[in-house]
C-alpha cells in the first residue's frame, strides 16, 4: 500500500480516473433530479441521498468482482453473425429504459400531469426502484472504464468513493436549479434520451464515443446559459410601470 502511495503514476490515474468517473456520473445525477421531483418536497433529498449510496455499493461490489465483470462481456449469443453478452443485454435494456422514462417525462412536462399523475401522488418505493434500475446500468458502464483505465483495485475503489461525493455534493444544487429553471429541465431530459440511445446503440456493438455526446450537452447547456443572461438583462432593463397619480 505504501509503494501504491508513493508511485507519482498511481495519483495520476487517481485523479484521471475520478475526473472520469465524474464526467460520467452526470447523467446519474441528472436522472436523480428529475425522477426525485416526482415525489413530495420533503422526500426528494432522502432519494437522492439513498440514489447515489446504492449507486456507491454497487460500483463497489461490482470493483470487487473482477471476474464477474469479464464474465459479462462473454458472447451468449449471436445473431447475424454478431456475438451479444449480457453486458450488450444490460446497456440496450437500460438506454430503452431511459427512452421511456424521458419521454414519459417530456409527455408530462407539456401535456400536464393528467396523464401520468401529478408528482406529489408518486411513490417512494418506485422512485427508489427505478433510480436502482438506471443505478446497475451506469455502474457497469462506470466500472468497465474503470477497469479498462486503472491497474489497482485500490485506486478505482478510491476513484468512485471520490467521485460519489462530488456527485452527493452537486445533486442539491443541480436539482434545485432544474426545478426552478422548465428549460434546464427540458435540456436534461433530452440529454438522458441522447444517452439512452448511446447506450442502446452500445449494447448493439455501435459504439458512440461519449466525447460527442457530452460536446453536444455542453454546447446547448453554454446556448441555454446564453439565453438566460438575455432574458435577465431584459427583465433588468424593462422600464417599470409609472405610480398611480404621477404623470409617465
Amino acid at each position: 500500500m505504501l509503494e501504491l502511495l508513493a508511485d507519482p503514476n498511481v495519483w495520476l490515474s487517481l485523479a484521471t480516473l475520478t475526473l472520469l468517473e465524474v464526467v460520467l456520473g452526470i447523467d446519474n445525477v441528472i436522472f436523480l433530479a428529475i425522477i426525485s421531483e416526482r415525489l413530495p418536497e420533503r422526500q426528494r433529498p432522502l432519494a437522492r441521498r439513498i440514489g447515489l449510496m446504492l449507486a456507491l455499493v454497487m460500483r463497489i461490489a461490482l470493483l470487487a468482482s473482477i471476474s464477474f465483470i469479464l464474465s459479462l462481456q462473454a458472447p451468449i449469443f449471436t445473431l447475424f453473425e454478431t456475438a451479444y453478452s449480457w453486458r450488450d443485454i444490460v446497456l440496450a435494456g437500460g438506454g430503452l429504459f431511459l427512452l421511456y422514462k424521458g419521454t414519459q417525462e417530456i409527455h408530462t412536462e407539456v401535456e400536464g400531469e393528467r396523464h401520468f399523475g401529478s408528482a406529489a401522488t408518486a411513490s417512494f418505493a418506485t422512485v427508489i426502484v427505478q433510480i436502482a434500475l438506471l443505478d446497475i446500468v451506469f455502474s457497469l458502464d462506470s466500472v468497465i472504464t474503470a477497469v479498462g483505465m486503472a491497474e489497482h483495485l485500490e485506486v478505482m475503489i478510491a476513484a468512485v468513493v471520490f467521485a460519489i461525493i462530488v456527485m452527493m455534493v452537486a445533486a442539491e444544487p443541480i436539482a434545485a436549479y432544474i426545478r426552478n429553471h422548465p428549460t434546464v429541465k427540458m435540456l436534461g431530459l433530452s440529454f438522458l434520451l441522447l444517452v439512452g440511445v448511446a447506450l442502446i446503440a452500445d449494447g448493439a456493438h455501435f459504439h458512440i464515443p461519449r466525447e460527442y455526446l457530452y460536446f453536444a450537452i455542453a454546447f446547448s447547456a453554454l446556448v441555454e446559459v446564453l439565453n438566460q443572461a438575455v432574458a435577465r438583462a431584459k427583465r433588468k432593463n424593462r422600464p417599470r410601470p409609472a405610480e398611480p397619480g404621477k404623470n409617465p
